[in-house]
Parts: structure tokens; C-alpha cells; sequence
């Protein structure tokens, strides 16, 4: 099949990079002309795993290319993604300028019958607002589909390759018949293909992802208790977790959720529901709950260095907002280190992909090390903010002779208290008892 992908994001080169390895020949548009010609070299422009392996096949094979034109694109695909951005208004809701300036061109342009498949995260509504855009201006017949994305950054290729469930939201029987031969390869397995109408489908979106946000959430909140009277987090979690109706999935504590998605997708549906005068009082706890947790960590520190931070050298290991990933959008990271920077600390950071990205942003205001073990040198004290499997199963002894004190405040609970405890760390966790 001929598929065109308007921008190349996270969503969109994944998107564009797997449906050309089943074999379509897919085109992607975008117009940032230093990014296409970087992709036309084979020059992946994210850090995805195994993405750069994916993208080179399907560049080499000729069944991916890459253009600024929108006609180019246009005329190529039967069935056209837009993958484009729906960031943050100020007032949280969903800003689809990009999303509904380009249908505009799309009605214009076409001139025979297109598939136009929303995979932008995108408020209820949006397909008809898109499908009246196109309208204004279409000679030809099309149709609107929703297809929301359900992709973990760090694990996007394999969620698409393999993934639990595709939503499609389609009133048209052609439509739906195109979207399910376009997706059959990837639900050989039996995982269902769920058709249902465009609105439900945008929702579905937004409702995954506020009911994920509000679990980790409700953990974090545990955690909070249990460090008050002196309850286990992590046995509360295997508790839990064991319950089928529950699951073991989205319990782990730590210092809040970050990310492209979640903030934005529980702020754009709080958002929502004020259009109609309806109060998700569960989501605005989530928001106000996991700013807090964010900066969690921070009162502890203080109250170790006696509320006298000024001229303590602080180490942070993790920027971005998970594992395997670039993305610092959101992270937890960001909030920790400009606490500890307006108290006066000085910081030194190391994450195995994300120290470009926290650059742009922060300048020279840190000290970017080379690697985990120079982030620590001379530090008073560790900082774990994301966890990355390299920081699971360090040499503590190499850690307590470059520190200049034992002590780690980890966001994660990547260690066990005990084993922290034996090794002669000071160690202070989310929702357990301290290590001394």
C-alpha cells in the first residue's frame, strides 16, 4: 500500500519506519529541511532502540523516503498519518493549529480519494473539525479515521510491531476495510483490531493514559504513607500487584510521571471536560499530586545538609523522564535540579542519552560528565532521577571512594535498603525505611 506520513516526531518515524518494513512504500513529509536531509543519509534523528536497524532496511530496500513537499506526499499515499504536534495551550488544552492548517492544505491539494488517519494525540471531536477543514475545500471524495498511537517511548517499535490492540475510529466501511488490511500484518497473532466510532476512539486515547497517570499516582501517595508509619512500599506493591483485577503494571513509587504524554494528555482532558461543564476531579488531584511528588525528594536533602545547600556539590544520575529514551520533556530531573540550583548547589549530571537535550535547556548552569562514576567525583552527595539499567548494579565500593560522603537519595528504589544498608550508604528511597 502507498502511505504518506505528515511529520516525523517519535509517533511519526515510527509509525513511517514500521508500516515499511510489512512492505508499503511509505513516504514521510516534513518541513524541516535539515532533518530530511539528515533521514535521506540514514541519519535517525531520535534515540529509539532499535529504530536505526528498522529505518536503514527500509531506506536501503526504497520502500522509505523522505520530503519536504506536501504534494509530493500527497499525491504518493492513498492513506496519509498526520503525526503532527498537538502541544500545550496555556490553558491546558490540545493546540491543533498543526493538525488543522495542514488539512486545510489537504483539502486543496488532493484530487482523488484519500484515507486522512488522525495519529496525533487529539481531543474529542477533532475527526469532525479535520473532516469540515478538508471539506471547505475538497473536489474529491475522502474519509476521516481515527487511529490513536499507544507507543512507550523506549519501546515504540516493538509496541508497534507487536501491539496489544489497534483502535481505529471509522463511520466508513471503505475506510475500515483499507485500515484493516493495512494493519492485519501486525495482528497475525490474534490481538483484536477494535473498530469503533471517531470519537470513542480519541477518547480512548486520552482515557488509557489519565487511568495509567492516576495509578501511579495513587502508588506515589502510598509511598508518601508508608514513609509515615513506617510500612514497606515495595511489600505493598507485590501485595497488590498479585490482584489480577489490579495487576503488577504502573505500582512502582518514585518522584512522579513525566514524558510527551501523560502531563499533557490528563491536563488536555481535565481541559475537556470543563467545555461541557464537567469537573474530573480524579485528574486535577493527579496534577497537583504529581507536581508535588516531583520535587519530593527535595526536603530531604535539605534537612541532610541541615537546610544549608549553598556550595554542595550534588550529583544526578538520569535526565531523561524514563529509560531508554532522549525525551526530557516533563522530567522529573528538571524539577529536582532547579530546586536544588535555586538553593544554591552546584550539579553535576550524567544520562546515557538525554545530556544534549537537558543542554539546550539548561547552558552552562551544569557540569555535564562523561560518564556515571565522574558525575560522582567529589560529590556530596547522589541524586537517581531516572532509572537506567546501567545505574541497577554499580560498584559501590568505587561510589563511597569518589563521594565525598556515602549518601544517595534515589528517586527509583533502584537498590535494596538492606544491601544500601550493608554496603555503608546513607540511603533514602521513596516509600521505604531508610537505610543508615
Amino acid at each position: 500500500m502507498k502511505i504518506a506520513v505528515i511529520g516525523t516526531g517519535y509517533v511519526g518515524l515510527v509509525t513511517g519506519t514500521c508500516l515499511a518494513e510489512t512492505g508499503n512504500d511509505v513516504i514521510c513529509v516534513d518541513i524541516d529541511t535539515e532533518k530530511i536531509e539528515k533521514m535521506r543519509q540514514g541519519i535517525v534523528p531520535i534515540y529509539e532502540p532499535h529504530l536505526d536497524v528498522l529505518f536503514e532496511r527500509n531506506i536501503k530496500a526504497g520502500r522509505l523516503q523522505f520530503t519536504t513537499s506536501l504534494d509530493e506526499g500527497l499525491e504518493h499515499g492513498d492513506i496519509i498519518f498526520l503525526a503532527l504536534p498537538t502541544p500545550e495551550d496555556e490553558d491546558g488544552s490540545a493546540d491543533l493549529s498543526y493538525v488543522l492548517n495542514v488539512s486545510e492544505e489537504i483539502g486543496k491539494r488532493i484530487t482523488r480519494y484519500k484515507v486522512i488517519v488522525d495519529k496525533s494525540t487529539v481531543p474529542v471531536g477533532t475527526a469532525e473539525k479535520v473532516h469540515a477543514v478538508i471539506s471547505e475545500n475538497a473536489k474529491t471524495e475522502f474519509d476521516v479515521v481515527s487511529n490513536p498511537e499507544f507507543l512507550r517511548e523506549g519501546l515504540a517499535v516493538d509496541d508497534f510491531l507487536k501491539p496489544e490492540r489497534i483502535v481505529v475510529g471509522s463511520s466508513s466501511e471503505r475506510a475500515t476495510q483499507l485500515m484493516k488490511k493495512l494493519y492485519g500484518p501486525f495482528v497475525r497473532s490474534g490481538n483484536p483490531i477494535i473498530i469503533m466510532d471517531e470519537k470513542s476512539a480519541e477518547l480512548t486515547k486520552y482515557a488509557a493514559n489519565s487511568f495509567l497517570a492516576t495509578k501511579i499516582t495513587f502508588m506515589n501517595e502510598i509511598a508518601n504513607y508508608c514513609e509515615k508509619v513506617g510500612a514497606d512500599v515495595d511489600k505493598v506493591r507485590v501485595g497488590m500487584g498479585t490482584d489480577s483485577r489490579i495487576g503488577k503494571r504502573f505500582l512502582f513509587p518514585g518522584i512522579g510521571y513525566g514524558g510527551s504524554c501523560f502531563p499533557k494528555d490528563v491536563k488536555a482532558l481535565i481541559h475537556a471536560g470543563s467545555l461541557v461543564d464537567y469537573e474530573f476531579q480524579i485528574l486535577d488531584s493527579v496534577v497537583r499530586i504529581n507536581h508535588i511528588q516531583k520535587r519530593i525528594l527535595i526536603p530531604k536533602i535539605s534537612e541532610y545538609f541541615n537546610n544549608e545547600l549553598k556550595g554542595k556539590n550534588v550529583a544526578i544520575w538520569g535526565l531523561a523522564f524514563k529509560p531508554e529514551t532522549d525525551d526530557i520533556r516533563e522530567a522529573p530531573s528538571i524539577s529536582v535540579m532547579e530546586e536544588l540550583l535555586s538553593k544554591g548547589a552546584s550539579l553535576s549530571v550524567f544520562d546515557p542519552e538525554a545530556m544534549p537535550n537537558i543542554k539546550k535547556q539548561f547552558g552552562d548552569k551544569l557540569t555535564y560528565a562523561d560518564s556515571m562514576y565522574d558525575a560522582i567525583e567529589n560529590a556530596d552527595a547522589l541524586v537517581i532521577c531516572t532509572e537506567w539499567s546501567i545505574f541497577r548494579s554499580p560498584s559501590f565500593s568505587k561510589m563511597k571512594s569518589l563521594l565525598k560522603e556515602p549518601v544517595i537519595f534515589d528517586g527509583r528504589n533502584i537498590y535494596q535498603v538492606e544491601e544500601m544498608a550493608k554496603e555503608g550508604f546513607k540511603y533514602v528511597s521513596i516509600g521505604r525505611n531508610e537505610a543508615n
